[in-house]
């Protein structure tokens, strides 16, 4: 509808132009803090939450066969009692063939406004959602509302404004002429038509179920693709919530609601492949395991896919003004979201013979010694703990931990063992600390893969060019989201910024004093698509672009 378009014109132009110049903005309030929304909103979004446990979702698809639900909360350990639409795929293809056609033929600013008002409505329904995300992801609250809230927002957001510009850049019509020998100048009326490919199929992760979704959603439905979700069988109600939103824009836009909707399954009865191998999934938007992501690159030819994995993210050290600072840095990538981010740091690379911090020498053994105190030091106050770490998304992160813990004993050595903390106020909670490692370049078979939970290496190299040697041709080969170096040599930091960037992989220089896993929306490129870590990037025109295609008409004029 115009007026959604017109409502919130001032934001997108405020997101086009933040992308065009790449500073500091966000869209949507990042903090829960009732210093800014008052008790009463905060509380309401918690009484939301918990009136869906224990109930059945409503979603009134069409084809729905049965229910289904078996989300467990990592905080309390107890299931969540929510079941949700199980759904024939044929049927639920055959509605949304239906609902395509008015959308596809709706302008660019009717579906810009549409999705505009969606992502504005979804940031008014944020606490509930934070609460549905710490109880299936695992997250902390304030992570919650942020990072899979405000943040994810943005990254939608950031997609609109590429996909808006894409689609203004091609003009509705044009006219034509030319002489073709002596017969006269021949005139013609070319028209141009977006048209979207197809069925957009999101599959969105277990750990940040719409970090990936709202951009994903964002991008296919701006360019005329219907979407249907597909969330992990670990977190589905942060995404029913979403869902429930685009249907009710959509409707009250006077357009099919089932322009967007959800297939939820479990594990035991996937529905992944039905979704990935219909004839009529034209899009696919992965974010989760490698593997899975590389299978889907290689198998779904027919249709155009963006993924987003995990790969090697390393930290090279070769020295440093304030050995303090940069510990405390690092040990807060080790422990936030407990390393479950596409963004946490997994190798520490560093020198045997150790580093130079303010000008003094400082040993391997000092640099791992301090490396694992700025790790504690997080961890000693319980609400930190909480706030910082969140749980684990499943018990399969303590097969992990235990899987490496065995390889850390045999071909390294155990320089920080990982066990539970108490979660403030959540006495079951599924917790683990960070398991820190010690091993040489030798065992490179052992951390050239990514090891999901809170696990880290700290690989001793025999000096900081053969670290950076290392580091570069992991991202290269297996794949890196960020990387990061620290150094007080000019010389050193060119070279290093210069092979993580010939490796495709993205790279940061000396952060400290904030979050170094944050990727900041309309500024940072999140995922570069140059290496196995993923094949698209989080957000720029290629991500858009490429999900219309244009048709034309030409048309003599007499």
């Amino acid at each position: 509808m115009q007026h959604f378009f017109e409502k919130h014109e001032a934001t997108l132009n405020k997101a086009i132009d933040a992308c065009k110049k790449r500073y500091a903005w966000t869209a949507y309030v990042e903090s829960p803090s009732s210093k800014i929304h008052g008790k009463d909103i905060p509380a309401a979004g918690k009484h939301t939450f918990e009136q869906l446990l224990g109930k059945d979702y409503d979603l009134q698809q069409p084809g729905e066969i049965g229910r289904v639900g078996e989300e467990i909360s990592p905080y309390t350990r107890q299931p969540l009692g929510v079941s949700y639409p199980k759904v024939d795929v044929e049927q639920l293809y055959s509605a949304i063939g239906v609902a395509m056609p008015s959308w596809r033929d709706a302008s660019v600013e009717t579906r810009t406004g549409v999705c505009l008002e969606i992502l504005d409505r979804c940031s008014q329904q944020l606490f509930e959602n934070a609460h549905a995300t710490m109880h299936t992801a695992g997250q902390s609250y304030i992570m919650a509302f942020a990072g899979s809230g405000a943040n994810a927002l943005d990254r939608g957001l950031e997609a609109l404004a590429y996909a808006y510009q894409a689609m203004k850049d091609v003009p509705q019509s044009a006219e034509w002429e030319r002489a073709f020998g002596g017969d006269g100048n021949a005139k013609l009326t070319k028209h141009y038509k977006l048209m979207p490919r197809g069925v957009s199929v999101a599959i969105c992760c277990a750990t940040f179920p719409l970090w990936n979704g709202y951009p994903a959603l964002i991008a296919s439905l701006a360019t005329g693709n219907p979407v249907v979700f597909k969330p992990h069988p670990n977190t589905v109600l942060p995404v029913a919530l979403a869902v429930s939103i685009c249907r009710e824009v959509l409707s009250e836009a006077g357009f099919d609601p089932n322009l967007v909707t959800m297939v939820a399954d479990t594990r035991d009865e996937p529905a992944t492949m039905a979704l990935l191998e219909h004839p009529s999934t034209a899009i696919i938007d992965f974010t989760g395991s490698p593997r899975f992501g590389q299978w889907i690159e290689s198998h779904c030819r027919k249709a155009q896919v963006y993924t987003e994995t995990a790969g090697c993210n390393s930290v090279v050290i070769e020295s440093t003004d304030n050995l303090p600072a940069m510990c405390k840095a690092i040990a807060h990538s080790l422990c936030q979201a407990s390393a479950q981010m596409c963004t946490s740091v997994q190798n520490i690379h560093i020198p045997a013979n150790g580093i130079v911090a303010a000008g003094e020498q400082v040993s391997f053994d000092q640099l791992a010694d301090a490396l694992v105190h700025a790790v504690d030091q997080h961890l000693a106050d319980p609400k930190m703990a909480t706030f910082l770490c969140g749980t684990l998304v499943s018990d399969d992160i303590y097969q992990n931990i235990d899987r490496a813990r065995e390889a850390g004993k045999v071909r390294g050595k155990i320089l920080r063992d990982s066990a539970p903390y108490n979660a403030e106020d959540y006495p079951d909670a599924r917790t683990a600390t960070p398991l820190m490692l010690e091993v040489t370049q030798a065992e490179s078979d052992l951390y050239r893969a990514e090891h999901f939970g809170p696990i880290s290496f700290l690989i001793k190299g025999d000096s900081a060019e053969h670290c950076l040697h290392a580091a570069t041709t992991d991202a290269r080969e297996c794949g890196a989201i960020t990387s990061h170096v620290y150094s007080v040599n000019e010389q050193f930091l060119d070279a290093a910024q210069d092979a993580y960037n010939l490796a495709g992989a993205s790279v940061a220089c000396n952060l400290m004093g904030m979050p170094i896993n944050f990727a900041a929306a309309y500024s940072d490129y999140h995922v570069t698509g140059l290496n196995p870590a993923g094949n698209a990037c989080l957000a720029d025109l290629a991500f858009v672009a490429n999900r219309f295609r244009i048709v034309q008409r030409k048309v003599m004029c007499s």
